[in-house]
Protein backbone atom coordinates (compact mmCIF):
# COMPACT_ATOMS: atom_id res chain seq x y z
CA UNK A 1 0.00 0.00 0.00
CA UNK A 2 1.04 3.71 -0.10
CA UNK A 3 1.63 6.44 1.84
CA UNK A 4 -1.08 7.13 4.34
CA UNK A 5 -2.65 4.05 3.86
CA UNK A 6 -5.67 3.76 6.77
CA UNK A 7 -5.56 7.38 7.78
CA UNK A 8 -8.24 8.43 9.53
CA UNK A 9 -9.36 4.16 9.37
CA UNK A 10 -12.66 4.98 11.78
CA UNK A 11 -14.17 0.94 11.40
CA UNK A 12 -12.95 -1.14 8.34
CA UNK A 13 -10.50 -4.05 9.02
CA UNK A 14 -7.54 -4.75 6.56
CA UNK A 15 -4.39 -6.78 5.53
CA UNK A 16 -1.64 -5.63 3.72
CA UNK A 17 1.66 -6.79 2.87
CA UNK A 18 3.63 -3.21 3.31
CA UNK A 19 2.89 0.18 3.81
CA UNK A 20 4.62 4.22 3.17
CA UNK A 21 4.68 7.06 5.69
CA UNK A 22 2.42 8.07 7.84
CA UNK A 23 0.11 4.63 7.90
CA UNK A 24 -2.63 4.48 10.72
CA UNK A 25 -2.13 8.57 11.22
CA UNK A 26 -5.37 9.56 12.89
CA UNK A 27 -6.92 6.22 12.91
CA UNK A 28 -10.03 5.88 15.45
CA UNK A 29 -11.32 2.19 14.91
CA UNK A 30 -11.28 -0.89 12.78
CA UNK A 31 -8.30 -3.65 12.72
CA UNK A 32 -5.59 -3.07 10.37
CA UNK A 33 -2.62 -6.14 10.03
CA UNK A 34 0.75 -5.33 8.18
CA UNK A 35 2.76 -8.22 6.61
CA UNK A 36 5.70 -6.53 5.53
CA UNK A 37 7.67 -3.20 6.28
CA UNK A 38 6.27 0.12 7.25
CA UNK A 39 7.12 3.86 6.63
CA UNK A 40 8.23 6.38 9.29
CA UNK A 41 5.49 8.14 11.57
CA UNK A 42 3.38 5.16 11.86
CA UNK A 43 0.42 5.80 14.41
CA UNK A 44 0.71 9.48 14.53
CA UNK A 45 -2.10 10.74 16.39
CA UNK A 46 -3.79 7.11 16.47
CA UNK A 47 -6.79 7.26 19.15
CA UNK A 48 -8.73 3.78 18.19
CA UNK A 49 -8.55 0.87 16.74
CA UNK A 50 -5.74 -1.51 16.63
CA UNK A 51 -2.90 -2.37 13.85
CA UNK A 52 -0.60 -5.41 14.14
CA UNK A 53 2.78 -4.93 12.24
CA UNK A 54 4.46 -8.22 11.17
CA UNK A 55 8.25 -7.21 12.42
CA UNK A 56 10.41 -10.53 12.47
CA UNK A 57 13.39 -8.20 11.97
CA UNK A 58 12.67 -6.16 15.01
CA UNK A 59 12.96 -2.77 13.62
CA UNK A 60 9.09 -1.79 13.46
CA UNK A 61 9.75 0.19 16.64
CA UNK A 62 11.96 3.07 15.18
CA UNK A 63 9.02 4.01 12.51
CA UNK A 64 6.62 4.05 15.06
CA UNK A 65 5.30 7.62 16.74
CA UNK A 66 5.00 6.46 20.25
CA UNK A 67 3.11 9.72 21.26
CA UNK A 68 -0.21 8.34 21.79
CA UNK A 69 0.39 4.36 21.53
CA UNK A 70 1.83 1.29 23.20
CA UNK A 71 3.89 -1.96 21.86
CA UNK A 72 2.50 -5.06 23.12
CA UNK A 73 2.25 -8.64 21.91
CA UNK A 74 -0.26 -10.71 20.98
CA UNK A 75 -0.78 -13.13 24.27
CA UNK A 76 -4.19 -12.89 24.11
CA UNK A 77 -5.50 -16.54 22.63
CA UNK A 78 -8.93 -14.84 21.22
CA UNK A 79 -7.20 -11.79 19.87
CA UNK A 80 -4.35 -14.50 18.05
CA UNK A 81 -7.22 -16.81 16.40
CA UNK A 82 -9.14 -13.17 14.81
CA UNK A 83 -5.76 -12.49 13.61
CA UNK A 84 -4.75 -15.12 12.10
CA UNK A 85 -8.38 -15.48 10.50
CA UNK A 86 -8.09 -11.99 8.73
CA UNK A 87 -4.16 -13.14 7.13
CA UNK A 88 -6.00 -16.82 6.07
CA UNK A 89 -8.72 -14.13 4.51
CA UNK A 90 -5.97 -12.17 3.17
CA UNK A 91 -4.47 -15.35 1.60
CA UNK A 92 -7.88 -17.00 0.41
CA UNK A 93 -8.54 -13.44 -1.57
CA UNK A 94 -5.35 -12.54 -2.74
CA UNK A 95 -2.83 -15.79 -2.82
CA UNK A 96 -0.74 -13.95 -1.23
CA UNK A 97 2.27 -16.19 -0.51
CA UNK A 98 3.39 -13.95 2.15
CA UNK A 99 0.29 -15.01 3.89
CA UNK A 100 1.22 -18.52 3.49
CA UNK A 101 4.28 -18.48 4.82
CA UNK A 102 3.10 -16.74 8.31
CA UNK A 103 -0.36 -19.55 7.95
CA UNK A 104 1.95 -22.06 7.69
CA UNK A 105 4.51 -21.00 10.37
CA UNK A 106 1.78 -19.65 12.64
CA UNK A 107 3.04 -20.69 16.01
CA UNK A 108 6.47 -19.53 15.32
CA UNK A 109 5.46 -15.78 13.73
CA UNK A 110 2.76 -14.89 16.26
CA UNK A 111 5.96 -13.66 18.44
CA UNK A 112 6.95 -11.34 15.58
CA UNK A 113 3.78 -9.69 15.52
CA UNK A 114 3.74 -6.60 17.31
CA UNK A 115 0.47 -4.70 18.67
CA UNK A 116 -0.18 -1.48 18.23
CA UNK A 117 -2.60 -0.14 20.89
CA UNK A 118 -3.53 3.53 21.48
CA UNK A 119 -3.53 4.27 25.13
CA UNK A 120 -7.07 5.79 26.07
CA UNK A 121 -8.54 3.15 24.01
CA UNK A 122 -6.91 0.22 25.73
CA UNK A 123 -8.31 2.05 29.18
CA UNK A 124 -11.81 2.52 27.59
CA UNK A 125 -11.62 -1.19 26.41
CA UNK A 126 -10.28 -2.57 29.87
CA UNK A 127 -12.94 0.02 31.80
CA UNK A 128 -15.74 -2.06 29.76
CA UNK A 129 -14.31 -5.42 30.78
CA UNK A 130 -14.05 -4.43 34.10
CA UNK A 131 -18.00 -3.19 33.84
CA UNK A 132 -19.15 -6.81 32.26
CA UNK A 133 -17.51 -8.37 34.75
CA UNK A 134 -19.00 -7.04 37.40
CA UNK A 135 -22.28 -6.97 34.83
CA UNK A 136 -22.18 -10.56 35.29
CA UNK A 137 -21.35 -10.96 39.16
CA UNK A 138 -24.64 -8.85 39.69
CA UNK A 139 -26.58 -11.12 37.65
CA UNK A 140 -25.22 -14.31 39.24
CA UNK A 141 -26.50 -12.57 42.79
CA UNK A 142 -29.78 -11.82 41.52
Amino acid sequence: AGERFCVRNSGANTVVEGVGDHACEYMTGGRVVILGKTGRNFAAGMSGGIAYVYDPEGRFSKNCNMEMVSLERVEDETESDELLSMIESHRRYTSSNVAAKIITDWNNCLPHFVKVYPNDYKRVMEQMKEAEVEAEKHIAFV
